[in-house]
């Protein structure tokens, strides 16, 4: 990708003071040197621009060694229209955004497009920007795992060789890749795009980042949207272990739905009689797992894939009718291969997850919490609370940010959202208290936004255009995603949390 740099030039002071008492952080000064943009490739739109600002590893250090953040542009389709810059994140931790202007542009209303140059960029550590790559094999990458007597002692150094491996790679290098950061590499793109504020479109994980920006540069944040929000208090090992607890109403009402259905999924004519046939069929699998294709899904496996599909109810019915019928020994379709995640998407998840917040460091406390939330919620309580190779991460250079500020902000949130519960949302609203929120009322999936029905886009859309947000919170209906315009395509899913970025291979049947 041909691109140019542009200076950046920092000043270890110039945050404008945050809210709460917030000790003002680090950032960007303004630029007077612009980023010097190119076509991002042959291959691409002409008007696809591509280029590079450099910034600080550690902004504690200005002067000190630098990093590359890639970022790219489409330009407002109506310069009388203008009003300014929308930087789009695609969540993760790990997803690269630098392909988000041409993506969104297929499926962006008018009205926003002529408002705002379409700005990408991959996060530090991800994709072009200085990309974080431990060297970490398919067996490292796959978290979370469930606990067990008979694994834990394997899990657990396999956490520590992981956080080994990371550590020798980068050194203390690796303590920069964290969220706080980004949001100043953010502020670093706006002074380098020569704007007073930005806006901001950010999904799943991006929603986080865009609430420390709110945090950190207030007066710069001009409109945010925040489409399925996690909760920026549990950052970040309370938000996962928050997925073994969420998904119980999931099952509770997948189990209502299905039974009431029972002349066409055959599962149970009662939640109750459901609910047995899905544990009948993990505890058969535990004792012979069931064989579909070349692949052997045993009780634990079984677990870890349907825990998202269970937020679907259609989906979920067909997928545990699948899976009976494959116990059964009759014949069924293979499933499509599912690659695991890069070693660099990987490695920076790893990097922000354990950088932005210490977690524990006793195996001990991992192995209690598991055993506790298995009997709790025993879906999926002991994958949640398993240990992971943020126990052995140095600790943070940085305290979690703590969001409290009065930023007007647009959160956006399904009903029945796997990857950030409606729980985790509804934090983001009451530490955001300027925010407004529109829930999805029985709306499944992950992203709203161009993603779901016409009543929350409406919303969505009349805050970006116009800076109003509504007087009071909304409740939409779900419904039907939108009919798309002429030669306009959805954009691609938002990515969730690590091991919920898909409802997985049962999910990704034709």
């Amino acid at each position: 990708m041909a691109a140019a740099s542009a200076l950046v030039t920092l000043a270890p002071a110039a945050a404008v003071a945050a809210p709460g008492g917030a000790r003002p952080s680090p950032a960007a000064a303004p630029l007077s040197v612009p980023v010097s943009w190119q076509r991002c490739g042959p291959d691409s739109p002409a008007d696809f621009e591509c280029g590079t600002v450099r910034v600080p590893l550690d902004y504690r250090n200005p002067a000190g060694k630098r990093i590359d953040i890639a970022v790219s542009r489409i330009r407002a389709a109506d310069p009388e229209k203008r009003r300014g810059v929308l930087l789009i994140n695609p969540g993760g931790p790990g997803g690269e955004g630098l392909q988000m202007p041409v993506q969104f542009r297929r499926a962006l209303p008018r009205s926003v497009l002529d408002s705002y140059d379409l700005v990408g960029f991959d996060p530090r550590g991800i994709g072009r920007s200085t990309p974080v790559a431990c060297g970490l094999n398919e067996e490292e990458t796959h978290w979370p795992r469930p606990y067990g007597t008979k694994t834990f002692a394997a899990d657990t150094a396999r956490s520590r060789g992981t956080a080994d491996k990371c550590r020798a790679g980068y050194g203390t290098d690796l303590k920069h890749f964290t969220t706080r950061n980004t949001a100043r590499d953010m502020d670093a793109v706006r002074a380098a795009l020569g704007e007073r504020k930005i806006s901001y479109l950010g999904y799943s994980y991006g929603t986080y980042l865009g609430s420390v920006y709110t945090q950190l540069f207030p007066r710069r944040a001009d409109r945010f949207v925040l489409d399925s929000a996690v909760d920026p208090g549990l950052a970040w090992r309370e938000n996962f272990r928050n997925w073994g607890a969420a998904v119980g109403p999931a099952f509770e009402r997948w189990t209502r739905w299905t039974a009431a259905r029972d002349g066409r999924y055959g599962l149970g004519a009662t939640p109750e009689a459901v609910s047995r046939t899905f544990w009948d069929l993990v505890r058969g699998a535990e004792r012979k797992p069931i064989r579909i294709g070349d692949d052997l899904f045993g009780g634990d496996a079984i677990r870890d894939e349907m825990r998202g599909l269970f937020f679907g109810v259609e989906d979920a019915a067909e997928t545990v009718v699948m899976l009976k019928d494959a116990a059964a020994g009759k014949p069924v379709p293979p499933l499509p291969e599912e690659p695991p995640p890069s070693d660099n998407e990987a490695s920076s998840q790893f990097a922000i997850l354990c950088g932005d917040a210490a977690w524990p460091r006793n195996p001990g406390t991992y192995a209690r919490d598991s055993v506790r939330d298995g009997k709790r919620y025993p879906l999926y309580g002991d994958f949640a609370s398993n240990i992971t190779p943020c126990a052995f991460w140095d600790r943070p250079v940085e305290p979690p940010t703590k969001v409290d500020n009065r930023v007007p902000a647009l959160i956006l949130q399904n009903e029945w959202d796997s990857q950030t519960p409606l729980n985790t949302a509804r934090g983001m609203h009451r530490a955001l208290k300027g925010s407004r929120m529109v829930t999805v009322d029985e709306g499944e999936g992950h992203g709203v936004y161009l993603f779901g029905g016409a009543c929350a886009n409406t919303v969505a859309t009349e805050y970006l255009t116009s800076g109003r947000l509504p007087a009071g919170d909304v409740i939409c209906r779900a419904e039907p995603a939108p009919r798309q315009r002429s030669g306009a395509v959805a954009p691609p899913a938002p990515k969730g949390p690590p091991g919920a970025a898909s409802p997985g291979r049962f999910g990704a049947r034709p």
